[in-house]
């Protein structure tokens, strides 16, 4: 079909041609009576035309000066040949680049189709002997997570590299290509190399991710080298230059292996090692901010955390509860992807988009420590396995005459492992070895212990000075197995020897909301604050002061009934002091009012409802094809204000693609089957558009069809991945969907993409008693260039995980080797790969024009020619 079109392509350009320099052409054919009337002279004349016609014709004069005409299946579409070779290689990058975003538009809709399907769940009858039924209904995945990320997940993502492989074969005569295979191996680099690389430092400084699933990982490692492995076998040892049946079908068939092998380790078919999370499979319990759906609870806790912010709106605060809730819930890989194509294509997004004002909030949220899975972000990152250490107290206040101050460290969390830490002083108003003497130290938790002190000498001179200030830092190598909670820095207060100290309240009243569980009421004490201190309130529980603290709460539990009151009062009195300290007679009372909220419970409820409501605007999958119409057409999906620049620029880039691919059926409708097979069709056509610029492109700028697909299309074809990976290492807690289930599509990309389309191949050859040849000498090449990258990437990461210096662990750790890893993997991909592939093609390309090379092949021909007579 393709050699058809191409000859009438052809033949209309010759035509056309011939007829602008040959007038008489048209004479011959349409104006001319029949020859039989004509004179011998006027047949001679006409004759010679004709026969200068078929001499320009077999020449193919016109065709061979049409460049690179030949290079595409289906393409080019219109007579080009009158074209600047400049213009024509600017319009089909353009064209090439336009195609790249329609084939991501279409894998949103593929995409969400997979989600569709592997996301199902059912409820199942768990025994319970403590219910009334005697079981309890939980909710679980129909398909384990492994099997979904290494099968419709991978193939998600490397939809375009498979079908390319395969399509290539297809319309070529069943004949093997150069551009399939150079793009699987592309795809391969870019997503080992680069992907990790760029995920590698795109992690805070100090903060480290680890893959959870670490031995489905090295299962997906191990695949992904032996189908390079496996390659050169059948492509050196076994047959060489040749692809029988088995050889294609056992390569396809690797990759069911994968998987089933892959699950029985994730399942701890092999023997018990340790637990390892695998999601919701059985309904486990859930920190309050990874609901499904906003409630009252969830609403109240924010709100308790903003009581200070009383101009707040509501739909501010649901959207801020939207926001923690959807960065606190675990996503697939799917959901990362689709968010990357969605912020690429200027369409609707899976996050709330927040402005200035909101996102300020959302830092002081964040910040606190009460938020249920927001325990300290480093913790939570952690999975809670890493002690917590910090000072007691954020202040601590001592006479100069004293000499010494004593600093307490806290520890909490896991506290079975034995944790190093640093201590540190920085100036403020009071200088080093002027005012103090400057502590740097290294210290020790030993297991089991959850207090350290530290002593600080401070210089007493006898020259009058003000109050002056310094700190205390502590910091922690990311190799330990500890994190720094939010009292990291302390300040020491250094006070003139005259003043006397006090204990009072801050403030004459304060006021409560009954729904706030307890009031803590705040106690000062100013002044020297020498010794310890006890301090009595009229409920005559007491709250201990310690040496050089300047404040404590007192706690006092508030009763909610849950209905509606006027306001209540009651009074807190300090009735004594023990210790080296006095009252401030002034102000040992203070009046606490409960405020009435019952009212209050209108607007939560309607928070609550606008929470959902945003929730529920950000689901992958469209409802109907009306709601898929709307987002398609709008820029942003429908959400103008929150739109920027660029959405604007992106929207209209692509909206002729988002329109065409809003008629693929939602992926509501049959549980996402149809929205996938109808998408993949998609893909295919859209696939066999890149081939055919890539190869029509490449040849125009000089580029080998293996030099464009390791370049050009690997990178156009994986943009979204790389920007998924980077988003979910940010915001993951755990390395999985950043860089492990990665290898495992590298693995996919081989077994599926070259399997299916050699089987195919291999079949028809067959059938016709012939073998399907494959040239190896490019692709051993390019397997053994990719197999040592592998090897050294794979192995980098094995060493972080397993090495201090890089944080123990796969992402992240101390700026330095984080960034040297990164870059250096970055490099890998492009000097050690891309480069060397380059130039290697260049290099075999030159001995083949070389004269000895076409003797050598003379030669074998004429022996091969000798043999089979």
């Amino acid at each position: 079909m393709g050699r058809l079109l191409k000859f009438a392509c052809n033949l209309g350009i010759w035509f056309t041609t011939e007829v602008a320099l040959n007038p008489s052409l048209v004479n011959i054919m349409f104006l001319s009576p029949s020859v039989g009337n004509k004179s011998n002279e006027a047949f001679a004349v006409e004759t010679k035309t004709i026969e200068s016609m078929a001499s320009s014709m077999a020449n193919c004069t016109a065709c061979t000066e049409y460049l690179c005409s030949d290079k595409g299946l289906l393409m080019p579409f219109v007579n080009e040949y009158t074209w600047p070779k400049e213009a024509r290689a600017t319009l089909y990058f353009l064209g090439l680049f336009w195609s790249f975003m329609g084939v991501a538009i279409i894998a949103d809709h593929f995409m969400q189709g997979i989600e569709a399907i592997t996301g199902k769940t059912q409820q199942v009858k768990v025994p319970d002997p403590d219910s009334q039924t005697g079981y309890t209904e939980v909710e679980i995945k129909v398909w384990n997570g492994t099997v979904a990320n290494l099968s419709l997940m991978a193939l998600g993502s490397s939809a375009p590299e498979i079908l390319l492989s395969s399509m290539e074969v297809v319309f070529n005569d069943f004949k093997a290509g150069a551009l399939g295979p150079g793009v699987i191996f592309g795809s391969a680099a870019f997503n080992l190399m680069c992907i990790t690389g760029v995920c590698i430092f795109s992690i805070s400084s100090g903060e480290t991710k680890r893959i959870k699933k670490f031995k489905v990982f090295l299962v997906t490692g191990v695949f992904s080298l032996v189908a390079y492995l496996w390659l050169l076998i059948i492509l050196v040892a076994i047959t060489p230059d040749y692809i029988d049946v088995w050889e294609a079908v056992v390569t396809f068939l690797f990759f069911p292996l994968m998987v089933l092998v892959a699950y029985m380790v994730d399942k701890e078919f092999f023997g018990k090692g340790s637990v390892q999370d695998s999601g919701l499979e059985m309904g486990e319990e859930q920190n309050l901010l990874e609901k499904q759906k906003a409630d009252r609870q969830i609403i109240q806790e924010v709100l308790r955390r903003l009581h200070n912010k009383n101009d707040v709106k509501d739909k501010d605060i649901a959207l801020l509860t939207a926001k923690l809730m959807e960065e606190n819930k675990e996503h697939s890989r799917g959901w990362y992807r689709i968010n990357a194509i969605r912020s690429l294509t200027g369409g609707s997004k899976l996050t709330p988009q927040m402005n200035e004002r909101t996102e300020e909030l959302l830092r002081t949220l964040v910040a606190c420590d009460e938020m249920g899975s927001q325990v300290s972000l480093t913790e939570v990152s952690q999975g809670g396995e890493k002690s917590i250490i910090e000072f007691t107290a954020p202040s601590t206040s001592i006479l100069e005459c004293d000499k010494r101050v004593k600093i307490g460290i806290a520890r909490h969390g896991n506290i079975n492992r034995r944790v190093r830490y640093r201590v540190e002083t920085f100036d403020g108003t009071a200088v080093a070895t002027e005012d103090y003497i400057e502590f740097k130290q290294s210290l020790v938790f030993e297991p089991g212990e959850t207090m350290n002190y530290i002593e600080i000498d401070i210089v007493d001179d006898d020259i009058w000075e003000e109050d002056e200030v310094f700190f205390a830092k502590i910091s922690i190598d990311p190799s330990e197995p500890g994190v720094v909670g939010r009292r990291a820095i302390t300040q020491i207060i250094v006070l003139n020897d005259d003043i006397s100290d006090t204990i009072r309240f801050p403030k004459p009243a304060f006021v409560f909301k009954e729904s706030v569980g307890t009031a803590l009421v705040p106690v000062e004490r100013e002044g020297g604050c020498k010794g310890m201190v006890t301090v009595k309130y009229e409920t005559k529980d007491l709250v201990a002061v310690k040496v050089g603290e300047v404040s404590k709460m007192i706690e006092i539990c508030i009763h909610d009934d849950m209905e509606f009151e006027k306001d209540e009062n009651f009074e807190v009195r300090l009735t004594g002091v023990e210790g080296n300290c006095e009252m401030d007679k002034r102000k040992t009372r203070c009046v606490v009012t409960i405020v009435n909220d019952d009212e209050f419970k209108d607007f939560v409820a309607r928070v609550t409802d606008l929470t959902n409501a945003n929730l529920d605007s950000l689901r992958m999958a469209y409802t109907s094809w009306s709601k898929q119409f709307q987002d398609a057409i709008n820029v942003n999906g429908g959400d103008i204000e929150n739109a920027t620049f660029l959405d604007y620029i992106l929207h209209f880039f692509t909206f002729g693609w988002k329109v065409i691919f809003s008629v693929i059926p939602p992926a509501s409708i049959l549980g996402g089957w149809l929205c996938f097979i109808c998408a993949l069709i998609a893909i295919g056509v859209i696939t066999a558009i890149i081939g055919d610029l890539a190869n029509i492109f490449g040849c125009l700028i000089g580029l080998k069809p293996e030099v464009t697909a390791i370049t050009f299309v690997a990178l156009g074809t994986n943009l979204p991945d790389i920007l998924a990976s980077r988003a979910a290492a940010t915001l993951e807690r755990s390395a999985d969907n950043a860089v492990g289930k990665v290898i495992g599509s590298i693995a996919v990309n081989v077994f599926m993409g070259l399997g299916v389309s050699w089987t195919i191949a291999a079949i028809y050859w067959a059938a016709q008693g012939k073998n399907f040849e494959v040239q190896s000498g490019s692709l051993v090449f390019s397997v053994i260039i990719y197999s040592i990258c592998a090897v050294i990437t794979l192995g980098l990461l094995i060493v972080r995980r397993f090495t201090g210096i890089f944080g123990n662990a796969e992402l992240g750790g101390p700026t330095g080797p984080k960034m040297a890893c990164g870059l250096f993997l970055i490099c890998l991909c492009w000097y050690g790969y891309i480069n060397t592939e380059s130039i290697s093609y260049d290099i075999r390309f030159k001995i083949k024009r070389l004269p000895v090379w076409r003797t050598v092949q003379h030669v074998q021909s004429t022996s091969a020619q000798t043999k089979g007579c």
